[in-house]
């Protein structure tokens, strides 16, 4: 059971209320911006909560249990705010979600409603509906390790332990042409073999997508130079003479692992584990001793 603030219940009590909605928003970048449904600007505990982002609050729900409850809000992409580019940019993903209910004729009363974090975010025009996800939705994220095949680590962490700085791995480089979105023309500053960076990640240090990384589908070279495909197209425009640097990728195989990285000591996968097929990779009377019965005595 909730408790309410003595100056909110009584408020409530009144029959006649002045309620609104209020979002404070925290980026993992630790950026914050708060927006209210209100018509007019409010401030709450020290911070600004803007009026004219063209925020409101949409269907919510909540859950008994473990299930994940959440809702959604709808707003305007504005200046102000919250813009197209900066969404598909990935600076909110998993962004921090208070949600207030707020007298606005004494913003001090108020009451924290909900936490949570941004899940899936919508965009159509000039507008976007992001969905809010609870508390709940954190036990629905794997944690531990897991049992496969392939490597469970990512290519330079501490279970990895490669260096991923070193020459052999990663180079900068600058566009030469961009053909057509998520696919770039590219000349690296040392010579590599094509494919050597399929599924790696290139990060941005120049242009107006300077900062921000992007993952890679593919590496292709011909005589032209290196073509690189990303998975997503940037979010702002990238041109000719736009610098970056790269790291080749890893498809977590042992084999790869081996060849490519000499690096099968700290192999976190189980490449010898049989797969699901392993017990009807035969069928029964199809070979000497399979008669129909256990593969195992």
């Amino acid at each position: 059971m909730r408790t309410l603030p003595p100056d909110l219940a009584e408020h409530l009590a009144g029959g006649a209320t002045t309620l609104c909605h209020c979002w404070a928003l925290t980026r993992r970048d630790g950026v914050r911006f708060g927006f209210t449904d209100h018509d007019r600007d409010l401030t709450l505990a020290g911070m600004p909560y803007a009026a004219r982002s063209g925020l409101e609050a949409a269907e919510a729900s909540a859950e008994l249990g473990f299930a994940v409850g959440g809702g959604e809000v709808a707003g305007a992409l504005t200046a102000l705010g919250i813009t197209d580019a900066d969404i598909a940019g990935g600076l909110y993903d998993g962004a921090g979600v208070e949600t207030w209910l707020v007298d606005w004729t004494h913003p001090e009363t108020s009451l924290l409603l909900d936490v949570g974090t941004l899940g899936e975010v919508r965009r159509a025009g000039g507008a976007f509906v992001a969905e809010l996800r609870g508390l709940m939705d954190r036990l629905d994220v794997p944690t531990g390790r897991t049992f496969r095949a392939t490597c469970s680590a990512e290519l330079g962490d501490a279970r990895c332990g490669l260096d991923r700085d070193r020459p052999a791995f990663r180079t900068t480089g600058r566009v030469i042409a961009v053909p057509e979105p998520g696919i770039l023309r590219v000349a690296l500053a040392a010579p590599f073999a094509p494919g050597w960076f399929t599924g790696g990640r290139l990060v941005w240090a120049g242009g107006a997508q300077a900062g921000h990384a992007s993952d890679l589908r593919t590496h292709a070279g011909d005589g032209a130079g290196h073509r690189l495909a990303l998975w997503q197209a940037p979010a702002r425009p990238v041109d000719p003479g736009d610098a970056f640097a790269v790291t080749a990728g890893c498809d977590k195989r042992f084999s790869t692992c081996g060849g490519k990285f000499s690096n099968t000591l700290n192999f976190q996968g189980f490449p010898h584990m049989p797969g699901n097929d392993f017990v009807v990779r035969q069928a029964p009377g199809s070979g000497p001793g399979l008669d129909g019965g256990s593969l195992f005595r």
